[in-house]
């Protein structure tokens, strides 16, 4: 599989924050999944996840997303999206209703005091 997005990841008290760079894409949600999902735990109040970096994002990795979101609302915990508005995926996070259903920040500081 050839991998282009790039993911780092870090805490910020008990919210996991992961930051996505490059593209999502059929090739690589899959793995993008599991890279999300390994850094929560059972004390984790939420995922933010920062797309600030994220250059492309087609229909996959927006399923992804609203899959996720449902997950962690069922263990009573929250997604939370960071896309810029000038950030190139911003008309697909909104036009899909991702933006609706998912609390989307423009910048990490703002998803962090959502806490």
């Amino acid at each position: 599989m050839n991998v282009l997005a790039q993911v780092t990841e870090e805490r910020h008290g008990a919210v996991a924050v992961t930051r996505v760079s490059g593209e999502v894409d059929a090739s690589n949600a899959r793995w993008l999944e599991e890279r999300l999902r390994a850094v929560l735990t059972n004390q984790s109040e939420g995922l933010v996840v920062d797309l600030t970096a994220t250059t492309y994002l087609d229909s996959a990795g927006i399923a992804l997303l609203f899959g996720l979101a449902t997950e962690l609302r069922r263990h009573q915990q929250q997604l939370r999206l960071v896309v810029p508005e000038d950030s190139p995926i911003a008309r697909m996070v909104r036009l899909t209703g991702l933006a609706a259903t998912v609390p989307t920040h423009a910048a990490l500081e703002a998803a962090l005091a959502e806490s």
